[in-house]
């Protein structure tokens, strides 16, 4: 890597050109792809996505496991012109529905036994479904979309879809430039090389899952997609791959630090990343005794604006809490509620990281992306975290705590809304209210307390079947009536209170 990032954005696609034509690009389940078949199969697709979808910013979506499809798709739908729509595989079809009605997609690119699961009604009559391994076969016999887009750096080219504290899931708007600047970012501070070898644990519908793939490109490294049932199955493939790099969230490391690791999957291993949540001292003393050669970098960031920060692993040691400094591109501020830089405040992140808003939602995206604070050097809009974070005197940052109600658990951002409105639909429950409670494991447990039937039972089958499993709650308190605040609505304080 260069000694200095280049900040100089380019159409998204042009990262399949940026390793060796012999060196492995793509590690697939009895397939190795390399930077030269990276190249033809992107091409291919895109041809393909363009003969389908012909409208230009029209959007496509997928809903698969990690595969040649999902791992493809950022960078052929890019070529094609038009906007990547990745779904969460965990989801299920209501909350599939939502994505696809609110994006308006005309297209859904799944696996057989997902397209299986749906029913009349679940996907538009105008998005035509296409099973991925139908879709993969039939991009071998169009023709290919070599040359490289030209699209303009703030063109849309992905929409990820993020819980909020309230509704249903928002769609995150992303340029070229986000995802292109994002990649460069976390390659360079990460120090990434193009024998550099990724696995991608994290699910690819995740702005920090997406970025495994490509900034790991953007190096001209090499990825190895997994998708694991156990803890097991992640020490194994470190070990068969002779993997470098390994980016998970604290209840992922929690698992994989109560294992015994052998030293073949240990031996390759230069640097590990956290998201999505704190890494506690004893998990960093732990990962420090497992892999005592690796660089830990502990790391903070929102899908609004990709990644704010980032902890040099040469302080981990001295300051293990600390969410450390900005990345590359951001400029991370701390402001009172004047507006005024602080001590201690909001954290506001500004630059060319910064999304496009959400998709077709003005009154969210006004609370959320407000003009950059008087002190910005980059000025325009930024993103406002409702995080609050304190910076201290060696310019180190630490979390403080979250303004809205947003429920944290195993890495996911949950939206009690949606936790809360599924119950109801069931027509076991009046009244429902989802909280989220300190777990050392999870970040957050899921505290359901609601006022219905009683039949504790019935609610959980109901909603195994309407909410994927990060969604499920670990405690249900039922109630006969829900305690009011003196503006008569349910207190939500006095529950939550009650809860921890």
């Amino acid at each position: 890597m260069s000694a200095a990032p280049d900040p100089t954005p380019y159409p998204l696609d042009h990262l399949a050109m940026c390793g060796a034509d012999a060196d492995a690009a793509l590690v697939l389940r009895g397939e190795v792809l390399s930077w030269k078949d990276l190249r033809s199969r992107v091409a291919q697709l895109a041809g393909w996505l363009a003969d389908q979808v012909p409208e230009q910013g029209a959007r496509v979506a997928t809903w698969a496991a990690k595969g040649e499809l999902t791992c493809l798709m950022p960078l052929a739908a890019a070529r094609a012109g038009l906007v990547h729509v990745p779904i969460n595989p965990l989801l299920k079809r209501a909350q599939v529905n939502h994505i696809l009605s609110d994006c308006g997609a005309s297209l859904l690119l799944a696996n057989s036994a997902r397209l299986a699961s749906l029913e009349e009604g679940d996907v538009p009559a105008d998005c035509p479904q296409v099973e991925e391994k139908a879709a993969l076969e039939a991009a071998q016999a169009v023709s290919p979309l070599v040359e490289p887009s030209t699209a303009d750096a703030d063109d849309l080219v992905a929409i990820l879809y993020t819980s909020g504290s309230t509704g249903r899931p928002k769609g995150v708007m992303l340029s070229h430039a986000n995802l292109w600047l994002g990649a460069v970012s976390v390659a360079h501070y990460l120090g990434m090389e193009r024998d550099d070898v990724t696995l991608a644990v994290l699910p690819l519908s995740f702005d920090y899952g997406q970025n495994q793939l490509l900034s790991t490109w953007y190096a001209g490294g090499s990825v190895v997609p997994l998708d694991y049932l156990t803890p097991r199955d992640v020490i194994k493939a470190c070990g068969r791959h002779g993997i470098t790099t390994i980016a998970a969230v604290p209840p992922l490391w929690v698992q994989l630090v109560g294992q015994d690791w052998p030293e073949e999957a240990v031996a390759s291993m230069r640097r590990l990343t956290n998201s999505g949540g704190a890494l506690t001292e004893d998990l960093v003393r732990d990962l420090r005794r497992i892999f005592p050669d690796a660089r830990l970098f502990p790391m903070y960031g929102l899908t609004e604006a990709f990644r704010s920060t980032y902890l040099d692993p040469d302080l981990v040691d001295e300051h293990p809490t600390s969410m450390g400094r900005a990345i590359p591109f951001a400029e991370i501020l701390v402001v009172d509620q004047s507006g005024q830089i602080a001590g201690e405040g909001e954290l506001v992140h500004c630059g060319p990281l910064v999304a496009q808003g959400y998709w077709q939602d003005a009154e969210r995206t006004a609370q959320r992306f407000k003009p950059a604070p008087e002190a910005s050097q980059y000025g325009g809009m930024a993103v406002w975290s409702g995080d609050n974070v304190r910076r201290a005197e060696n310019g180190l940052l630490y979390f403080v705590g979250r303004d809205d109600a947003m429920i944290k658990s195993a890495g996911n951002r949950i939206s009690p809304q949606e936790i809360e409105e599924a119950v109801i639909a069931t027509g076991l429950a009046e009244e429902a209210v989802a909280l989220g409670v300190p777990d050392e494991r999870l970040g957050h447990a899921i505290h359901l307390v609601v006022r219905g039937s009683g039949d504790d039972d019935a609610l959980r089958a109901a909603l195994k079947r309407e909410l994927p499993n990060f969604m499920q709650p670990a405690v249900i308190r039922w109630l006969d009536a829900m305690p009011l605040n003196p503006n008569g609505k349910i207190d939500r304080a006095l529950l939550a209170r009650q809860a921890a």
